[in-house]
């Protein structure tokens, strides 16, 4: 017995599970990229990363509400622990594990760039309303608030790393030497 397609007819419903297994393989292809990108090529202060005036230092995304739905939406760290560096801060961490956490948002940050982008192929795959609706979906609900999130955190890690590598310059220059 075939499956009621409902609204859109058999051939929406063919073209809707297309573009589903498209972006679910670009999503995991693009995980794994970010995964082995050498974090070296990544710096948070040089374009496209960097902070931009308008954004005020994250400003504009509290504005957005973002402290209040930043973690409820799912999170890859919380999904893969093993793959992904936890991006909690816990007493104890050093200017090197902030420095990888300001370094991974940056790799996020591209990584759903590219699928933003990627989300396109949708209106090859099924043109009309449908791939449309899709892909605004794919970018809108998929990628922009997670690309909001990273561009929200990475100046409060960076304050908080120059903070940190300016308690260690104390710190050692207090150490008197024996």
């Amino acid at each position: 017995m075939a499956v009621q397609a409902g609204r859109f007819g058999q051939k929406g419903w063919l073209m809707f599970q297309k573009c589903a297994w498209y972006l679910f393989l670009i999503g995991i292809t693009a995980f794994w990229v970010g995964r082995v990108l050498p974090k070296r090529w990544f710096h948070a202060d040089r374009f496209p990363f960097r902070s931009y005036d308008a954004e005020r230092n994250g400003e504009i995304y509290q504005n957005l509400g973002i402290r209040w739905w930043k973690d409820r939406l799912p999170d890859m760290s919380r999904i893969f622990p093993k793959w992904i560096p936890s991006k909690r801060i816990v007493p104890g961490m050093d200017c090197g594990q902030i420095i990888v956490m300001i370094q991974e948002t940056c790799v996020a940050e591209l990584v759903h760039g590219i699928l933003s982008a990627l989300g396109l192929v949708c209106l090859w795959i099924w043109p009309g309303p449908g791939g449309v609706i899709v892909f605004l979906i794919w970018v809108v609900v998929g990628n922009i608030p997670y690309i909001m999130i990273q561009r929200y955190n990475r100046p409060r890690l960076m304050r908080l790393e120059e903070r940190m590598a300016r308690t260690d310059m104390i710190l050692e220059s207090s150490v008197a030497p024996e």
